[in-house]
């Protein structure tokens, strides 16, 4: 690991003009540290400056009330998991923030991490592949070991972004606060990923340099709204999902009136299916309808060569999770 600065400050404009300084050269933000510090023990991240968010009070916060879920960027994920209000009525939230790896893990974990790790692409990890997303040529998972890859919106790079609880609250509806030198900013959290085909291949996000998210906003959920979380992993904890859906629906008498679906593990960002929400709204929702609207979720899907298996694998966690929501 390089040797870095070690930075501890009192507020956050403290932090951003600790990160943003003309001597700051490569500065980082630290949370909970469990991306970070991995890449840093790899050299996928050799920044001169660790800014420390630890150190600033408030960004742990999780409050509900005046029709919104407000969560800091440092509130841990057994937080999440365990938060009463959490659970009765952002339910898909609680249950992503439950699924990540291990208790110590979530003990340590924060929102804000976990909304901005980076890909755990095999190729992206090994420190000596020059990948695409490390500057390099070529996504050597398009003709390579892929078995965890895209199968939709991939290319040029086939990752899939690995947070559990971007589809959660992108399914909720949530909104993310950035903060940086010039001031803050508010936009739909769906709208914070970027596709490799889209703009940078290197980044995952819209974050500039020295910005930093501050936390993420989540509607009341009105009359009638239920929402869920389903994953599929090879082990039983401590594993990425190989596939995975948030639904949130606002069902009327069985009908369907409105819907917001989102999947994870399957693409580069989490990835909204509004065909698959069309496909719903008006409608009762049976096992025949779930089924029609696991169908629409993975319209488009083009796998590689392989992992054709995530297709009927997501379509299965599609149809579970809307009837689990039906009942």
């Amino acid at each position: 690991m390089k040797s870095f600065r070690f930075l501890n400050p009192a507020s956050l404009d403290e932090a951003i003009a600790l990160a943003t300084a003309p001597d700051a050269g490569d500065a980082r933000f630290l949370a909970g540290g469990q991306d970070l510090l991995t890449e840093m023990q790899e050299h996928l991240a050799e920044p001169d400056r660790v800014v420390n968010l630890k150190s600033v009070p408030g960004l742990d916060r999780i409050e509900a009330g005046g029709g919104r879920l407000r969560v800091g960027a440092l509130a841990t994920l057994v937080r999440l998991e365990r938060e009463a209000a959490v659970r009765a009525r952002w339910a898909a939230l609680s249950e992503a923030a439950a699924s990540v790896a291990s208790p110590q893990i979530r003990s340590c974990a924060t929102l804000g991490g976990n909304l901005c790790q980076r890909p755990r692409c095999a190729y992206y990890r090994i420190e000596e592949a020059r990948c695409l997303k490390k500057g390099g040529t070529e996504c050597f998972a398009y003709g390579g070991s892929n078995k965890y890859s895209a199968i939709l919106g991939g290319g040029p790079s086939w990752i899939v972004h690995p947070s559990d609880l971007a589809p959660a609250l992108v399914a909720l509806d949530a909104e993310i606060v950035l903060r940086g030198a010039g001031g803050e900013r508010r936009l739909p959290l769906e709208k914070f990923y970027v596709l490799p085909a889209d703009g940078d291949v290197t980044k995952e996000t819209v974050l500039a340099p020295g910005e930093v998210v501050t936390e993420v906003v989540v509607p009341e959920p009105p009359a009638g709204a239920r929402s869920t979380y389903l994953k599929f992993r090879e082990r039983e904890s401590y594993d990425f999902a190989l596939a995975a859906v948030a639904a949130s629906l606002v069902l009327q008498d069985g009908v369907v009136r409105t819907a917001r679906i989102c999947l994870g593990g399957v693409a580069p960002v989490p990835w909204r299916a509004p065909q698959a929400e069309a496909a719903l709204l008006g409608r009762r929702l049976d096992a025949a309808l779930a089924k029609q609207a696991a169908a629409a979720a993975l319209a488009g899907a083009a796998p590689l060569e392989q992992n054709a298996f995530k297709i009927p694998l997501t379509k299965t966690l599609v149809e579970r999770a809307l009837l689990a929501l039906a009942r």
